[in-house]
């Protein structure tokens, strides 16, 4: 069997029985490289010089964990909290609270949304948007898998549809860059057109988690959020500086592209200004690098388990395999390549890494089908973005999970993987199927 199926099948059946992300990702890149051809130290030489893909994310991480902590401190969390807890107390409460349910969940939503152009700093703004809010989150009864899966959809439909920030680096510099460089005649307005169809079944995924799975109340215990998010005393002086620093924060990571630098000096001005002076500056350091240190642990790990993968050179023999057992049977030869896309990107992590790898084999696979320049373009895109929601190893289920899980209450793998696995990769597979077929 092949090397990439047994090592993520094996990546994904030890996190879901609890096993550490980090560790069931360093056992499958060694299974990877041993299965794939390579001998153990071959294995591990490959798995060492990937760590450093994501070392970079892992210092971002931790940064904003300690941005988020400091920013906890000042009294803006508490100011955030305890405003919207109060407009709570109007009759007719059910109605009520329902509304201010929807209203959240629609803010989160165009803030995951805008994080990908108007504003394009992808997952930052979770880590420290999201943990002031579950004081609010745990008054409204509201299930964490939901916000989990509003994010996600923020996050992955947006670059999937819209070409603008990073929307605009996946449709047209990745996807239409690599399908053309392997012989589609592609154009550029072609290419938003035909992820239409599959973007309907993220919006269908979306529709049955606000709708019908998540929408019972779920209980959170309050005292793990208070320790967590410590209901500071409201200070005017530190509630400005609060904005000072998110301001900041937001204009320097604009400016120069780097969460670590913007995040940096966020901490710094907090640092400085005497707003931390009831607390510790290397205590607050410690306790968000800590809160973080998880989640930065799988980015890094994900990036050696990446680098094994494609140094066996399995991805390009299950993909040219599927030549032999699909024959002349064109929906069969879409829906594989889909499950393979799925493959790939469920243990790689990154729907924008799994482009260069597939598109060299997919592209003559689908013209030798038939499928028109509209459908490849389906296919390849399609096959890319499945698996980014539902990857352990994935920004756009970490991120949710480096927001939701501060106060130690919410499981990466069963309150954030498994839901949008279940809302976004199966209707974006039916979804991205049914697009080949008709375009």
């Amino acid at each position: 069997m092949n090397a990439v199926v047994i090592s993520v099948s094996l990546m994904l059946l030890l996190s879901f029985f609890r096993v550490n992300v980090v560790i069931a990702l360093t056992i499958s890149a060694l299974v990877a490289g041993l299965f794939g051809g390579l001998d153990i130290q071959q294995t591990i030489d490959a798995f060492n010089n990937g760590l450093g893909g994501g070392a970079k994310i892992a210092l971002s991480y931790a940064l904003l964990g300690a941005f988020a902590v400091a920013l906890s401190h000042s009294g803006l969390t508490t100011l955030i909290s305890t405003t919207v807890i109060k407009r709570l107390g109007h009759a007719p409460a059910t109605a009520n609270i329902q509304k201010v349910r929807w209203i959240l969940l629609a803010a989160l939503l165009v803030m995951a949304m805008s994080s990908q152009n108007i504003l394009p700093i992808h997952i930052a703004f979770i880590p420290i948007l999201v943990p002031p809010l579950l004081h609010v989150m745990s008054k409204l009864s509201l299930d964490r898998r939901l916000v989990a899966c509003v994010l996600t959809f923020g996050l992955v439909t947006t670059y999937m549809i819209l070409p603008v920030g990073f929307g605009g680096i996946f449709l047209h510099d990745i996807l239409l860059f690599n399908l053309n460089s392997n012989g589609l005649d592609a154009a550029r307005e072609q290419i938003p057109a035909a992820m239409l169809i599959p973007a309907l079944g993220m919006i269908a995924g979306l529709l049955f988690a606000l709708l019908i799975s998540y929408r019972n109340p779920r209980i959170y215990r309050e005292e793990l959020i208070l320790a967590a998010e410590p209901e500071e005393k409201l200070s005017k002086k530190n509630i400005y500086i609060a904005i000072i620093a998110i301001t900041t924060t937001l204009l320097i990571q604009l400016q120069t592209g780097s969460m670590i630098i913007g995040a940096m000096f966020g901490f710094m001005i907090f640092s400085l200004s005497g707003a931390l002076k009831h607390v510790a500056d290397q205590d607050v350091f410690t306790q968000g690098a800590r809160m973080m240190a998880n989640i930065g642990f799988i980015m890094i790990a994900a990036a050696g388990f990446a680098a094994v993968v494609k140094t066996t050179g399995e991805v390009s023999t299950l993909v040219a395999s599927l030549g032999d057992f699909i024959g002349d049977n064109k929906p069969l030869a879409a829906f594989l390549m889909l499950v393979v896309g799925l493959l790939i990107t469920m243990g790689i992590g990154s729907s924008f890494s799994t482009i260069p790898i597939i598109a060299t084999i997919y592209v003559p696979l689908a013209l030798n089908f038939d499928f028109s320049v509209p459908a490849t373009i389906a296919l390849v895109g399609t096959a890319a973005a499945l698996g980014d929601a539902g990857s352990p190893a994935s920004d756009s289920t970490l991120g949710p999970t480096a927001g939701l899980n501060a106060d130690g209450q919410h499981d990466h793998i069963r309150d954030s993987v498994i839901p949008t696995f279940i809302h976004y990769n199966l209707p974006l597979l039916a979804f991205g199927w049914i697009a080949a077929m008709v375009l």
